[in-house]
């Protein structure tokens, strides 16, 4: 009943946020839009956009580096599967899938895998406030039209996200650097909990703390933190391109600002960001440059087609050629199918290695 209630609230919200993307819309005048649009911009903003999933492989390389070597391919294989879990079922669970998937094959702790996800959109918020930050300091005079009351929401939401990955960041420098510190705080939580589940936590928690590797290495971790600022402007670029393919004259700065409202739009639970992503975008480009509504929302949707369409494609080709459905993905999340009963209450989302081998092997349909 739970799972029904949560999949009606998603399909729900993105119902509500493609009526809200689409209410000004002149659907044939959007499809105008769409059939002059650019080709050569538009294959330019996927070009950015294949480069931005090259650049977050290697920097999951780096995260990975201190707990295993793992090459690009394998890497690549669980980024692209993650990634099209998360676009066609709701709750973002690529994001555990993803980590899970290259334990199995590289033989690694899941559980320090998982880790570095964390590490990985840690540095996301950071990069991706940052460049909000420039924008607000150097180009915010390149707004064309006056949405004071929007700009407002946006700076006021940017300091508490600030707050937030500050206050993240710090913790996790705290559980890196004293790993035992850490260790004996959650040994004194789990103590609270029931045996069994306050056993598993504690196991997960140290065998987590490890994929925390890299953040004792100031030089590596930097490194990795500075490979977030191509990916997330290979982003910007792709926005500028696809604007610029529908004649909407976003500035280079601009793309900046479009930018961070997609990151605002995907952080909803719909799949792919349907409706959110594309609302996002819109919102950006109509109420801070001016845009045509129906060129708005043609944007939008190619931009969205773009970003989520050929990594789908690609990620479902590799889960059929690994013997995994959506389903089993989902087990593979919700702590595998292999788990029964009060067991799989007591386990974490995601089973380590060591874990999976007690309990037998996830199954595929």
């Amino acid at each position: 009943m739970r799972n029904f209630l949560r999949i009606g609230v998603v399909v729900g919200l993105t119902i509500a946020l493609m009526a809200f993307f689409l209410r000004s819309a002149d659907l044939g005048s959007v499809w105008f839009e769409i059939r002059r649009s650019r080709l050569d911009l538009v294959a330019v903003s996927m070009l950015a956009v294949a480069l931005s999933y090259v650049v977050r492989i290697r920097r999951w390389q780096m995260l990975l580096a201190p707990i295993g070597k793992v090459g690009f391919g394998a890497a690549g294989r669980a980024t692209a599967i993650g990634f099209a879990t998360t676009a066609v079922l709701p709750g973002r669970l690529g994001e555990v899938v993803r980590p899970y998937l290259l334990a199995r094959g590289e033989h690694l702790s899941a559980s320090a895998a998982l880790a570095t996800i964390v590490l990985e959109r840690l540095l996301d918020l950071i990069a991706v406030l940052l460049l909000l930050g420039v924008f607000l300091l150097f180009f915010s005079e390149t707004i064309r039209t006056g949405e004071p009351q929007l700009l407002a929401a946006l700076k006021g939401g940017g300091l508490v996200a600030a707050a937030g990955a500050a206050v993240a960041l710090i913790l996790t420098l705290a559980a890196a650097r004293a790993p035992e510190r850490a260790s004996a705080v959650m040994a004194r939580l789990a103590g609270r909990l029931p045996e069994p589940i306050g056993t598993v936590a504690t196991r997960f928690f140290t065998r987590f703390s490890t994929g925390l590797e890299i953040v004792r290495r100031p030089g590596r971790f930097l490194g990795a933190f500075a490979w977030s600022f191509p990916l997330w402007l290979c982003v910007a670029a792709s926005a500028w391109s696809v604007c610029h393919a529908f004649d909407i004259p976003l500035p280079a700065s601009g793309s900046l600002l479009v930018m961070v409202l997609m990151v605002l739009g995907v952080s909803l639970p719909t799949p792919a960001g349907v409706g959110s992503f594309h609302a996002a975008f819109q919102l950006a480009v109509t109420g801070f440059y001016g845009a045509p509504v129906d060129a708005a929302v043609g944007a939008a949707l190619i931009a969205h087609a773009l970003s989520f369409g050929p990594i789908t494609i690609v990620g479902l080709s590799l889960m059929l050629r690994a013997g995994l459905t959506l389903r089993s993905a989902v087990d593979l999340a919700s702590g595998g199918s292999g788990v029964r009963g009060s067991e799989s209450a007591a386990l974490p989302p995601v089973l380590d290695a060591e874990a999976r081998d007690r309990v037998g092997p996830v199954g595929t349909e």
